[in-house]
């Protein structure tokens, strides 16, 4: 770990590699220098302390080589493996255990040995147990509770599913192949309800279980007279989380028919004018998540009002940007007229609003969507004033920088259709910038291929050029550069920024989130990490129902883009890089990712925070974060130092310190599962810190008694006697 000291206040902890030589820690440096500089025209300056934490290699296992079976084709793969990872072995469970990862194959597998099958556990008593090494990261087994059931509820047959509260069963198809692309086929039951698909096999044992928000489209495969051989008549399930399912129906049954009814009926909810599941959903949590983020008590946390910035209400009723949250921090000098004036020059109404403000120097970071400019060059006096008054809001710099998400091009082109960029002669004091990040289609595409790279089969001569070829590894570099350089010249050159791309709701919560993740160590906890989402994705409205398709059977629209999951990859990369600045594991990131599509919460439905009032989201529906705080340990890093939470984490940014999520993106192959149970290691060091943290209290407490001994009281005064009388 090497420490330079800089001028400045805060620690600034800057990623590399601590069993390094000096020289090669040295090397790094200048190399985040060069990758910095090379898209900007300062190289950043580190602050006070500069340290290099434990950077961690993430080694790719051996896999499968082989190209993917065609989509089309129902055949049985000839690969197979020794475990599978939708195996979910039929164990019982302890009633008093808490499952942190909750249902409907989604988090985590359970394949503790002690633990039997005959007690059932419901979704509150979720209880979180080891990942083996025969098992891989990412899937878990729904489960019920004994206790509040009937008798007949608790003596489901082997291949019925155990019902969490609210669902209900639609249909059950005997006789089904399923296609295991790993293991080969398994012959079960394939049951629908109104949440999840449901396979079961006896012989072998085997459970499949998917949540229906996940699936992006189905499709049948062979007909009545065309399908020849064995399998080769049935369906193909596409998922939204990489992997594919394929079932194969005999034709003599009709059960497909019935099956593909049921699921592009509860499927698609948005698309048949259903309800989702989450509305359904019964489940009770001791926590209440929808009560962690309060916009006023976080504007406050920041230190606001102040003579320079104001919290308003204008937007209380969504009338001056309808995708806005309804609670804003803006210049104090700016009145209410001019904001509605500033909102009509930016596109969507989207003015710039704070996002984050330093605790010292007050450099901000404030966001927006491009002016509306158009090929005209318009201008807007009021919105240039507005910028200024953003700039003078911080005393220390006389200048700004405007960050524009987009590549030069895409803003120029975007004048034709009445959009573009900030001209550096309009607004004076502004700098723009451009940080190359491509759009949401280029994202999409990306992701796509990796998907291709990554499932069913890896073909591991190509591995490396295959994974170049995605380009997902460079788009996320890309989005980490550019927080970063945020990052750079709100603490180390202390300049306002304000960010924005060309609606201001994918590219830039993106940057805002990850900037303030690396400047402020409120958000790298639990609560704080569950705030920023809120804040800068929920409040500010990403368009969640559009970018995931929720409960939509349009799966060709090209609203459809990762760039949420994107986000949550960077937030993995700095972890990696940072081990001990995060109170939360990958495990919080994978349960997030699977309940963005499972549609078991309310959290992630909808455009905006106007659209979820109108839904009455928070009276109807269960947050996620009320799983997540009420199982809060099961999420807990025991290598977390909370003293980094004054640092400043800055992140090696080039392409040869940027890592594949093999965890997340390859967790269905069993051949790249973890070599060890991580979580049951995890879980044992934080009781091992826990039990040390409490002897150091102990030995505290002695030392302070020895050193300052109490007297010794006096001794008491006897009683008084009573005569008789």
């Amino acid at each position: 770990m090497s420490v330079r000291p800089n001028q400045g206040k805060r620690p600034t902890l800057v990623g590399g590699v601590s069993d390094t030589s000096n020289s090669d820690t040295s090397s790094h440096h200048s190399e985040h220098n060069h990758t910095t500089s090379s898209s900007s025209s300062s190289s950043p300056v580190v602050s006070p302390r500069q340290l290099s934490p434990q950077h961690h290699n993430v080694a790719h296992a051996g896999s499968h080589s082989g190209s993917p079976p065609s989509p089309k084709s129902l055949g049985s793969s000839s690969t197979t493996t020794t475990s599978d990872p939708h195996h979910l072995q039929r164990h019982h469970y302890h009633p008093q255990q808490h499952l942190s990862s909750v249902l409907a194959g989604t988090s985590k597998l359970s394949t503790r040995d002690a633990i039997m099958r005959d007690t059932q556990l419901s979704p509150s008593a979720l209880s979180s147990t080891a990942v083996t090494a025969s098992t891989p990261v990412g899937v878990s087994v729904p489960v019920m509770s004994s206790a509040g059931r009937s008798p007949a509820d608790r003596t489901l047959s082997r291949d019925e599913p155990t019902l969490c509260p609210g669902e209900v069963k639609h249909e059950t198809a005997r006789d089904v192949t399923y296609l295991c692309p790993y293991t080969g086929p398994k012959k079960g039951v394939l049951t629908v309800t109104n949440y999840r698909l449901h396979f079961c096999s006896v012989e072998p044992e085997f459970d499949l279980s998917v949540p229906l928000g996940v699936i992006s489209r189905i499709e049948k495969v062979g007909g009545a007279t065309t399908s020849r051989g064995e399998n080769s008549y049935g369906i193909e399930i596409f998922c939204k989380d990489i992997r594919n399912l394929r079932f194969a129906h005999k034709q003599e049954n009709h059960s497909r028919r019935l099956i593909t009814e049921k699921l592009q009926n509860f499927a698609f909810p948005a698309s048949n004018k259903l309800q989702f599941f989450a509305f359904h959903y019964e489940e009770q949590f001791p926590e209440n998540g929808w009560t962690v983020y309060e916009p006023i008590a976080e504007l406050k946390r920041q230190g606001l009002p102040t003579e320079s910035w104001r919290i308003s209400r204008i937007n209380d009723k969504y009338e001056v940007c309808e995708t806005y949250p309804a609670v804003w921090a803006v210049p104090a000098a700016i009145t209410d007229s001019k904001l509605k004036t500033v909102a009509a020059f930016r596109s969507r109404g989207r003015l710039p609003v704070l996002s984050w403000l330093h605790p010292e120097s007050q450099a901000s970071i404030t966001r927006c969507a491009q002016p509306l400019v158009g090929v005209a060059a318009k201008r807007s006096k009021d919105d240039e004033d507005y910028v200024q008054q953003i700039m003078d809001a911080n005393a220390q710099s006389h200048k700004i920088y405007i960050m524009d998400a987009r590549p030069n091009v895409n803003a120029v082109a975007n004048k034709a259709k009445g959009g573009g960029c900030e001209s550096e002669e309009n607004y004076k004091n502004a700098e723009v910038q451009f940080l190359d990040i491509a759009n949401i289609h280029v994202m999409r595409e990306s992701l796509r291929k990796l998907q291709e790279v990554c499932y069913p089969n890896i073909d591991n001569s190509h591995w490396l050029s295959n994974l170049e070829s995605t380009r997902w590894l460079e788009h996320v570099r890309c989005v980490l550069s550019g927080a970063a350089r945020i990052t750079d010249k709100i603490e180390n050159h202390k300049t306002s920024v304000i960010v924005h791309c060309s609606d201001g709701w994918d590219r830039t919560s993106q940057l805002t989130s990850l900037s303030m993740l690396m400047l402020d160590g409120h958000y790298r906890t639990i609560e704080g990490f569950i705030v920023l989402i809120e804040k800068e994705w929920l409040s500010f409205g990403h368009k969640f129902a559009q970018r995931v398709g929720h409960g939509d059977d349009r799966h060709q629209d090209s609203d459809r883009s990762p760039t949420f999951v994107q986000f949550i990859d960077c937030v993995w990369q700095i972890m990696r890089q940072f081990p001990h600045a995060f109170q939360y594991t990958q495990d919080l990131l994978l349960l997030i990712l699977d309940h963005l599509y499972s549609c078991l919460f309310g959290t992630f439905l909808y455009n905006s925070e106007h659209e979820r009032v109108d839904a009455d989201v928070k009276k109807s529906t269960l947050s996620l974060w009320s799983l997540v705080l009420s199982h809060a340990q099961d999420y807990q890093n025991p290598l977390y130092n909370p003293a980094t939470r004054h640092h400043v984490i800055l992140p090696l940014t080039s392409i040869r310190h940027i890592r594949l999520w093999d965890t997340y993106y390859c967790r269905w192959n069993p051949a790249m599962r973890n070599q060890e149970a991580v979580h049951q290691r995890y879980r044992e060091l934080q009781h091992l810190k826990e039990q040390l943290d409490q002897r150091v209290n102990d030995l505290r407490g002695n030392l302070a008694a020895r050193n300052h001994p109490q007297p010794p009281s006096a001794p008491a005064p006897p009683a008084p006697t009573s005569t008789a009388v």
